[in-house]
């Protein structure tokens, strides 16, 4: 494993919630790092941009107020999601807020822009940059971002097609940042797994959608719960780019999951006004398996953690991990 910035040191477990677009909220956020994990939120959940001032007022807040109490066993750091499209106007706006409360850690996606890692930087924070192969891990590095998040097949949402023991491999091979992995980790052996492989981090999302913090709909959640792998659907119909999506949503838009058309990523063809990602075509990683129930994000975290740390003791002693 790599040395890591000292923001990044001494999480609980190593693990970081991924931002889920609508769902991650100031709530979970909290949650999160009160549990020992980098929480995280897209800035674009905060609609309207001005609303994201508040939220990241009451993050801030909570959190120092948390750390104050507990001084021995402070919160996690929390990061902000931004989308470096040339589509998202609200950026730089967006960056400005990360900057008035020292954010910080930035994930960017969608685009590797050395502007946006030197705003976090001059403030003092770091950037991730999700990334699907080894020619993006390149760009975002050459750019100047800190760190990666590598993004594997099985991961949900948008999603890559490489295995991870070939993208962690080729990304290590010349890369001795942080870097996390990303796809269908669900479970505290599965984080030491991601270890084991040359992760630093394990980058866990979907599990989250089906906690009581999350802004899901109670049947989205179910679904999470009630899914398996063989109830993710990948397409790129819904945004014009690949992404893991669940069956039960797809067939509740009248559509047949099994025979989904090809879009043309420059139309950004969105399956139809009555039926829009993320909110009626819900995302979700292949890794559902593992979630049993509905649970608060602090009983999950735990959960996982005694998960790795069950692994971790079975590995040193020579046990089969199971």
């Amino acid at each position: 494993m790599s040395e890591n910035p000292s923001i990044l040191q001494n999480l609980r477990i190593p693990v970081i919630g991924a931002p889920l677009f609508i769902i991650s909220n100031p709530k979970l956020v909290i949650e999160q790092c009160k549990a020992g994990i980098v929480g995280s939120m897209p800035a674009l959940n905060a609609r309207p941009g001005s609303l994201l001032d508040e939220w990241l007022a009451e993050i801030t807040e909570e959190l120092a107020a948390y750390n104050a109490k507990n001084p021995d066993c402070p919160a996690a750091p929390f990061a902000i999601n931004q989308i470096v499209h040339k589509s998202n106007k609200r950026l730089e706006h967006d960056m400005e807020l990360c900057e008035k409360y020292k954010v910080p850690i930035i994930i960017t996606s969608l685009g590797a822009r050395e502007e946006v890692y030197d705003h976090a930087h001059s403030y003092g924070g770091i950037v991730l940059h999700d990334i699907i192969n080894n020619t993006f891990a390149h760009k975002a590095i050459d750019k100047g971002a800190d760190g990666l998040i590598a993004v594997s097949a099985g991961a949900g949402g948008h999603a890559g097609v490489k295995s991870p023991f070939a993208l962690v491999q080729e990304i290590r091979q010349w890369f001795d940042g942080p870097l996390a992995l990303s796809g269908s980790i669900a479970t505290g052996s599965s984080v030491l797994a991601a270890q084991a492989m040359g992760a630093d981090y394990a980058y866990i999302g979907s599990p989250f959608i089906a906690t009581h913090e999350a802004r899901a709909s109670e049947e989205y959640k179910q679904s999470i719960v009630d899914s398996t792998s063989d109830d993710i659907v990948y397409s790129n119909l819904f945004t014009g780019v690949h992404g893991n999506y669940l069956k039960p949503s797809i067939q509740a838009a009248g559509l047949d999951p099994d025979n989904l058309p090809e879009s043309d990523p420059s139309k950004m063809n969105f399956g139809g006004e009555d039926a829009k990602p993320w909110k009626d075509i819900w995302g979700s990683g292949q890794g559902i398996g593992a979630v049993q129930d509905i649970t608060s994000t602090a009983d999950y975290v735990d959960k996982i953690y005694n998960e790795y740390s069950e692994a971790r003791n079975n590995l040193i002693s020579g046990s089969a991990v199971r």
